[in-house]
This record gives C-alpha cells, structure tokens and sequence, in this order.
C-alpha cells in the first residue's frame, strides 16, 4: 500500500511538474544591434514613415535591410537619444536609466559600487539564465572598485572587443596599445595607443607627426596614406587640414567590403555561432562558441557611420555620382545661436568647407551608412537562421545609432547637441512572436533609449514592474506598440560633453533646451538653474510647426515667452528637482569616487504630461 502511494506521489509531482515547464514560455534569444553617429534619414523606410520621400532631404540614400527589417517588425519612430555623445548614449541604454538619474553625463569613467548603483541590462540577463556576448563598441565606461583600484568588470561573459580585434591587426583602422618597431625597424621610442590605417596587403599606416620626426626612415608614411584614400581630414578655421589632422569625414576604406572593422564583427559572430561549445581562435586571442542549451544575449556594437567614414570602393564609387543639396547655416541663424551650441559648432566647423568637400563629406557618409546596411543584414539573417534551426524564439533590437550626426546643418559636423538631427534616433523590434512586435507596424508615439532595457528584460522573461526593477527609467516597447503604457508628451534628455552641461524638452511642436549647470563639478551648485536668470540660462526655444529644421531661435521672441518658460519650469523640475544625482567619480580610469549629491526639490515631476498652447 506504502509503494502505492509513493507512485501515485510520484507520478503526481511528474505531472504537475511537466505541466508547469510545459506552461513556462521558452526564453528568446535576443540580438541586440547598435550603430554609431547614425542619421534617421539614412534609412529609406524612415523617410517613408516621416516626409513620405524614400531619399534623404539631401538626396539618394539606400537601406534595404533595415527597409526589409521595419516590414518584418514594429518601428518605434519616434524615438530619442538621451545624450548625444557616445560614452553617455551608450550608458543611458545598459543601465535603463537618464544621466541625470546615473550620475553619467558625458564620457567620464564612473564605477558600480556607490548606493545609486544598480545592475546593468547584461548583468540582469545573466542573472535570468542568460549566456551575454558583446562583439564590437561597447563605448560604456564603467569600473567596479577592488582593493582601492577601479579596474574593468567585464560587463560581458564573452567580450569580442574592437580592441582585441584592432590589437589582432583585424581592422583597417584602429590604435596599437604599444608600438615598439615597424617592418622589423626599432622606433627610437616605443609609442602607446598610436592610430593606424592598414591595407589590404598588411601594411600598417600610421598618422603620427612625432612618430616621423623621432624616425625620419618614415617620413612622408603620413601624406603617403592621406593621398592615396583620398581622404578629407577633420579640421576647422582654426586648425587647418594637415596628412596628421585628426578624424576623417571621408576616403576610401584600404580595405575591401568584409573585411574591415565592422565586417570582421559579423565574421566573429558567425565564429561565435558556428564553434557550439568549441574554442575558436581571432588572431591570438581564444574564445569559446556559443551554447546552445542556454538563451542567448548578443549585444553587436557597429562602428558605422562613425569616423573614420571609410566606405569600401564599390560603395563609394556608387554614392559619387549622386550629387547633394548641401546645408548652410547663415548669418541669422548664427546670430541667435545659444552660446553652449556655438561652442559645438565652431568645435567642428565646416560651414567654410569648399562646395567639394562639403559633397565629399556628404557622398562618403551615405555611401558608408549603405555598407553598414549591408552588414546589419547579414547579422540578424545569422542570428534568425541559427535561433531557427535551434527552434528557439527569439528577439531583434534594431537601434538607428547611439545618436545622430550633422552634415553641415548647424554649420557643423559631429554632433553632442539637442537637435533633432542629433536627438533622433528610430528602434526597430523584430519578434518571432508576432503578436508582442506586429509585422509592419509603425509606432509614432515617443519613446526613449531608456526603454530599450526594459523591454529586453521584459521580453527575457523578468517581471519589471517588481521592487527589484524600479530603479529602471523606461516603459517596455512591447506596452507601447499595443497602447498599454502611458503616452509620452514630451521626451527628455542631458549631456555635459562638448557643450557643457545641457538639458533639453522636447514636445511634437516644439523643443527647449538651456543650461542646466554653471559648471561640470560634481555636487556643486546643483540648484543654480533655479535662481539663474533666463539670459543666463543661454536658452534655445524653436517651434518645429513652421522651423522643423531648428534654425530660428525663438528663445526670446514675446510671442513665445509663456510656451518657453513653461516648458523651462518642466525641465528644471525633472532634470534637477525629481530625484538628481551626481557623482564626482575621480580623474581619468581612477574613477573610485562614490559619494552621491541628491537633488529631489521636484519628485515626481516626470509625470509625461505637458500641454502647451501658443
């Protein structure tokens, strides 16, 4: 009777058991792709959605994969950056969280270990079983401190870095971290993190105006390599254009389509998938394939469309008999401009280019953001046929850039600002589950970077709206694309690089930005903004209605007063007064500093609501 009730328990608990694994949704592998200085209307299908003209305003653009990409998933178009330079973009996304919440604001090295810490988005998807890759940029600059020293804390299990790869010599440009010699001949002294060009037949290239004048056997190595990529260097009424000037907004890649530093991500990536549980080797570094038993987190970081802008022959080749209607920024323009912006501007200057260069610099992009495409394509169609052949579900994360990039509008290139050509940056969520991501739906409420890690989390399984999560900034996507969450009236953001410090507001009509800080130091002043005059505030207030390319300053104009310090007062509530931080991490990587300033005059500012009226 005993060994009956035992099978009968057992069988039982089998059952239950089974029904309970069976009833459990099978965690999907998840892809997660990332460009670099990415404009929107590089991509056709967003010009589409946005002027309904497939071409860029400035003319033949072409992006059949992530065309093909917005068909098979939803589109998030209106979506924003909340910082636009790299190092801060790129931090805002892995931790879910504005810089004014993090404390990260530019390109600081900041650590993990204050009590405003909280995990990052590939930490989280370890802790819910998740394998974590990273193949590429990762541009994120945090250290955890260990016996007093702030070192690296591997954000991913698998690291594939830009560097190693560039250390490997798998990269037609990049930085050595030591160089001691050249084709067999000692250098004079050795020189650290020195950048290089190298072509096709091996040969490295380097642009070092001290490397030429310690070792004259290679003078002449610089101006060699800038004639022959034809390449157009960064450079501004200040400091003219020279063979070692750094930069290049434009050239021939010296090396062919594949084989460059973004190629060579997708080719590791494939190595990554091909080698299950088998080592492989990328030059002399050694890593272990994927495992096929565990879901997958794949973040791919692109350097594209980021200088060096280096497009492959054929690609260039193409894109140089299309001609472009080239931005100005006049005189009006310039006059109005806010000081912080002017500050940028005349950081990359390239208003006084010649008509020639303005188009090269133009042509080169495009013709690099096409290439980019290409290899965008590539990935997700590897990263689909494996999950599928696997028969596991899985999740695409396209986002269009970490921020945007001037092509001259504003007088400038680069970027670092508020504007729109900037700010603006598209999401494409591609699903094998239909129903949470729908095929060819496009999504014109706002959204934000800071949503892209709850709705990986969310789609991974983690239940976001717990205690554990609450430290996260965003809405999943998944909620938006179906009308559940909240709609935004307006997005935000804060960035201190470049600029200085600066916030901005952004509604569909119109969009205002000001000073936030009176300087970058840490815990000091931080309610300044709140006495500080309006002049002092160097605000910039356009109305996209009639001026949708921001060139008219209405910061001061009376007809506008009230709609500006409105959404004034909402800035400052929200960037300075709902629950601020900031950190004086330290100088440089020794970045162990961890004492927290608060800022909470305002909780609960960030409420997404703001009506304005002219």
């Amino acid at each position: 009777m005993k060994n009956m009730k035992l099978r009968l328990f057992i069988i039982l608990t089998f059952l239950l058991f089974g029904k309970l694994v069976l009833g459990q949704e099978q965690q999907p592998n998840v892809l997660w792709v990332l460009t670099d200085d990415h404009r929107y209307d590089a991509i056709r299908s967003f010009n589409k959605m946005l002027t309904n003209n497939e071409m860029s305003n400035l003319g033949y653009v072409e992006s059949p994969n992530i065309d093909r990409l917005t068909k098979m998933g939803t589109t998030f178009l209106n979506t924003y950056s909340q910082a636009q330079g790299c190092a801060p973009s790129r931090a805002s996304i892995h931790y879910g969280r504005y810089p004014f919440r993090s404390g990260v604001y530019e390109f600081e090295y900041h650590n993990n270990n204050t009590e405003n810490s909280y995990p990052h988005l590939p930490q989280q998807m370890e802790k819910l079983g998740y394998q974590t890759v990273h193949i590429g940029k990762l541009g994120v600059r945090l250290r955890t401190i260990k016996n007093g020293k702030a070192v690296d804390p591997k954000m991913y299990q698998t690291d594939i870095s830009a560097k190693i790869l560039a250390n490997e010599g798998l990269a037609e440009w990049g930085k050595i971290s030591l160089l001691k010699e050249i084709n067999g001949q000692k250098l004079v002294k050795p020189f650290r993190n020195i950048k290089y060009l190298k072509t096709e037949d091996g040969k490295y290239h380097f642009f070092n105006k001290e490397l030429e004048k310690k070792n004259p056997q290679f003078a002449g190595m610089a101006k060699n390599i800038y004639e022959k990529l034809d390449l157009l260097r960064k450079h501004t009424p200040k400091k003219p254009e020279t063979e070692f000037s750094d930069g290049i907004l434009g050239g021939v890649s010296p090396r062919p389509a594949g084989k460059t530093r973004d190629g060579y991500y997708n080719s590791s990536f494939k190595d990554y998938l091909f080698n299950e549980n088998k080592e492989f080797n990328l030059g002399n570094a050694t890593f272990k394939g994927v495992d096929p038993s565990k879901p997958l987190f794949c973040h791919i970081g692109y350097d594209f469309p980021h200088t060096p802008v280096l497009p492959p022959k054929e690609y260039r080749e193409r894109f140089k008999k299309h001609k472009y209607k080239i931005p100005e920024m006049t005189k009006e323009e310039w006059a109005k401009m806010p000081a912080q912006l002017k500050k940028q501007v005349n950081n990359a200057y390239s208003n006084d280019f010649t008509k020639e260069q303005k188009q090269k610099m133009i042509q080169d992009y495009y013709a690099f953001c096409a290439y980019g495409d290409a290899l965008v394509g590539e990935a997700i169609d590897t990263f689909i046929k494996y999950s599928n052949n696997k028969k596991q579900p899985w999740l695409v994360v396209y986002v269009n850039g970490d921020h945007g990039w001037k092509l001259n509008e504003h007088g400038a290139y680069s970027k670092f600002t508020p504007w729109d050509i900037d700010a603006h940056n598209p999401i494409v969520v591609v699903s094998s589950d239909k129903k949470a991501f729908s095929e060819g739906k496009v999504v014109k409420d706002y959204t934000e970077f800071v949503d892209i890690a709850p709705t990986i989390l969310s789609a991974a399984g983690a239940d976001i709206n717990t205690e554990q999560f609450n430290y996260l900034d965003g809405i999943n996507l998944a909620n938006v694309a179906t009308g559940k969450a909240p709609k935004r009236d307006y997005v935000i953001g804060e960035s201190h690089a470049v600029t200085g410090p600066r916030a901005f507001i952004r509604t569909k009509e119109y969009v205002f930005s000001m000073q936030t800080r009176p300087s970058k130091k840490r815990g000091e002043n931080m309610n300044w903004a709140l006495t500080a005059s309006y002049k002092d505030l160097d605000p910039a207030f356009y109305d996209m209605t009639v001026d949708p390319n921001e060139t008219n300053n209405l910061a001061f104009n009376k007809s506008y007063q009230k709609i500006a310090l409105k959404m004034k007062e909402k800035l400052i509530n929200i960037v300075l007064g709902d629950n601020r931080a900031e950190v004086n991490w330290g100088k440089g990587t020794k970045a162990i500093g961890t004492k927290v300033y608060k800022s909470n005059f305002a909780p609960g500012a960030h409420d997404y609501k703001l009506k304005v009226k002219k």
